[in-house]
């Protein structure tokens, strides 16, 4: 099986993949915390896994002042914003939605509350209102398809139809939909359709992992990242050390 392909796990039925990007990432609400991951069943969410881009000091954005605390924030101002987000395995576009905004981001306590008072209604509104830009990937024919999320407005590179390989660029992180800062949220389920689609379980191969609180890098060859972990997928060259 090719590298890229997407694989079931040995000792499960997880579907293994390639992280969706380069760099340092924080994961959060990860199904090794718990499941839902989300909270949610709807919309393929159960094993759903958020990441985040953050510095070498593992900030989401090296700017603070008086919008952070009190107000919302550009989405620019965040590291991720406009990050690649990369095929995270071998197959075909079955979906590629563009044209939804970039929202303001909220790390406020206060800038949050009116954005949560709004999550009925953005439910209410469909598919695109929750994941904004996305692009879904059938990785098995009928039985497997990866969602990628919050993809940043106009930044899509692929259209349905087309075949693309694990590493391949699809578009930018972004912040649309339903999201409070820009970051990419992955899923993997049984439909293409996220309106009735059930999550499927998901693990990625060769990555390292930083987890919450330590202070070194683990090497995962397999696995599912902690919650609050930092992770960077391994070089090529480092695959099979």
């Amino acid at each position: 099986m090719a590298d890229g392909a997407p694989s079931r796990a040995a000792a499960g039925r997880e579907v293994v993949l390639s992280l969706p990007f380069t760099g340092l990432w924080l994961a959060r609400n990860s199904p090794a915390r718990r499941v839902p991951s989300h909270g949610t069943d709807l919309m393929g969410e159960r094993y759903a896994i958020d990441f985040v881009g953050v510095d070498e000091r593992g900030r989401s954005a090296g700017h603070r002042d008086w919008r952070t605390l009190l107000a919302t924030e550009p989405p620019d101002r965040f590291v991720g914003f406009g990050r690649p987000i990369l095929a995270p395995g071998d197959g075909v576009v079955v979906a590629a939605h563009d044209g939804e905004p970039d929202h303001e981001a909220r790390r406020s306590q206060l800038a949050l509350v009116p954005y949560m008072f709004g999550q009925v209604g953005r439910i209410r509104q469909g598919v695109t209102a929750i994941a904004g830009n996305h692009v879904v990937i059938e990785l098995a024919p009928g039985r497997a398809y990866a969602a990628l999320v919050h993809l940043r407005a106009g930044s899509l590179r692929v259209a349905a139809g087309n075949r693309v390989t694990a590493g391949q660029q699809l578009a930018a992180c972004g912040n649309s939909g339903n999201s409070t800062q820009p970051h990419v949220h992955l899923q993997v389920m049984d439909s293409a359709d996220l309106s009735v689609a059930r999550g499927v379980p998901m693990a990625f191969r060769h990555f390292r992992e930083r987890p919450a609180g330590a202070a070194q890098f683990l090497i995962r060859q397999t696995g599912v990242p902690g919650e609050s972990a930092i992770v960077e997928p391994l070089p090529a060259a480092d695959v099979n050390h």
